[in-house]
């Protein structure tokens, strides 16, 4: 090896060498708790600015006639509950429920059970005694339709329970809001970080070559 070769190989190394070997000074986890704090921190806003909602539900049931067996009763049943929230039906409620038929088409649904010859007529609202006139009113509307073809279906609806102003809402708490949003936040902190190492494998910067291996092609 020649004296020229010798001090190449002696030299400190440029700082471009070391270039992949540069201290971090952000840990590679950060994006997770970034994510839960900022999820957390969205979900509680939402469940504080958002407005209660208040559900009541009254409840009818089908009652088989003489001429009829208790399986049809849970037939009607279950078409009475497609039937609640028609406009048919609605447009006798408005006046009771004090709303217009487009708010009792949004706010108001109807269940039945597969083995149960009864319906849940439930309302939500802003307000606990709207969300129960509604209840009430569809469910009175619902049993006078019904009464019309009584003769023919031979089910009569009656009005099992009403429905009473509720005292809680049903809408989620702050808590709630809250925790969900810091799961969504860190599941998305997860996904960040499984994605980042294979950005970082793509943008890795190429060092310079070993001092022996350029001292060799300086020899030669």
């Amino acid at each position: 090896m020649t004296e020229a070769a010798q001090e190449r190989a002696t030299a400190p190394h440029p700082p471009a060498a070391r270039i992949g070997t540069r201290t971090r000074s952000v840990p590679r986890w950060w994006p997770l708790p970034a994510a839960l704090l900022l999820g957390g921190l969205a979900g509680g806003v939402y469940g504080a600015v958002s407005t209660p909602e208040y559900t009541a539900t009254s409840y009818v049931i089908a009652v088989p006639t003489s001429q009829t067996d208790p399986a049809s009763a849970v037939g009607f049943a279950q078409a009475y509950s497609r039937v609640a929230t028609q406009v048919a039906v609605l447009s006798d409620a408005q006046v009771a429920a004090g709303v217009p038929v487009g708010t009792l088409r949004s706010h108001v649904r109807a269940e039945t059970s597969p083995d149960a010859p009864m319906v849940a007529i439930s309302a939500s609202s802003e307000r606990p005694d709207t969300a129960m006139d509604m209840a009430n009113a569809v469910a009175r509307a619902l049993t006078a339709n019904a009464s019309h073809v009584k003769k023919d279906t031979h089910v009569e609806l009656l009005r099992f329970t009403r429905a009473v102003e509720p005292t809680e809402p049903s809408s989620p708490s702050t808590g709630l809001t809250t925790l969900v949003g810091a799961c969504a936040g860190g599941l998305l902190g997860g996904l960040a970080l499984l994605l980042r190492p294979r950005r970082e494998a793509a943008h890795t910067t190429p060092t310079v070559p070993a001092p022996a291996a350029a001292a060799q092609r300086g020899g030669a």
